[in-house]
């Protein structure tokens, strides 16, 4: 069987759990996922699954075979999703159907593309605690001096420094599945996961 699926977060929610006590959950959206080709180890070197999103302004109709020949115009997500052998079950066209894969209370592991944060100077985007804010300071947000005692004006490689932040993709492990709604195809997880509201995660196997 596969080793996960795609999905697109919705944002975040809360459940109860048995003893009524409120658990924050990240819903995942499993469904308007189509697979698009299916990859075989003797034509493409490996087994996989392709599968893609149909655009929203799409998915109130059936699936066309027209929207293969042009992948970018129907679907704004593309992802492939390991497989250890063909599936007999699984045809191009049809949707994917591999929420039942998971069981709640499992472990899994999420990877997504972390928010964008642009231009961030170092007390943000690596935590630095900046100089003193008062008696004449000029230290402030500044990174501090970053030269090296024994070869002065030399700056050594990996210095934390100002710079892009985010943007990269994430993953986090030891995720537990908080419940399932296989009707809807919508996965919740519990606790928060990488990516922006919208945004395509693949959720996959611990391990």
């Amino acid at each position: 069987m596969v080793s996960g699926l795609w999905g697109k977060k919705l944002g975040m929610a809360q459940v109860f759990g048995q003893n009524k006590e409120v658990i924050p959950v990240t819903v995942i959206d499993a469904a308007h996922w189509y697979v698009t080709q299916i990859k075989t180890k003797a034509r493409d070197g490996y087994d996989a699954i392709q599968v893609g999103c149909v655009r929203p302004r799409y998915q109130g109709g059936a699936f066309d075979k027209q929207w293969l020949k042009s992948l970018k115009k129907y679907f704004c997500h593309i992802g492939e999703i390991k497989s250890p052998a063909a599936i007999a079950e699984i045809a191009v066209g049809q949707p994917a159907p591999f929420v039942d894969v998971f069981k709640v209370g499992e472990d899994i592991d999420v990877t997504g593309i972390s928010k964008g944060r642009g231009f961030a100077g170092v007390m943000k985007r690596h935590g630095f605690s900046g100089g003193r804010g008062s008696h004449g300071s000029m230290f402030h947000r500044r990174p501090g001096a970053i030269g090296h005692m024994r070869t002065r004006g030399r700056v050594i490689k990996g210095k934390k420094l100002p710079g892009h932040m985010g943007a990269a993709q994430c993953t986090v492990k030891n995720v537990q599945v908080a419940a399932i709604d296989a009707g809807k195809m919508v996965v919740f997880v519990k606790g928060a996961i990488p990516g922006m509201t919208g945004g395509p995660v693949f959720v996959s196997k611990n391990g």
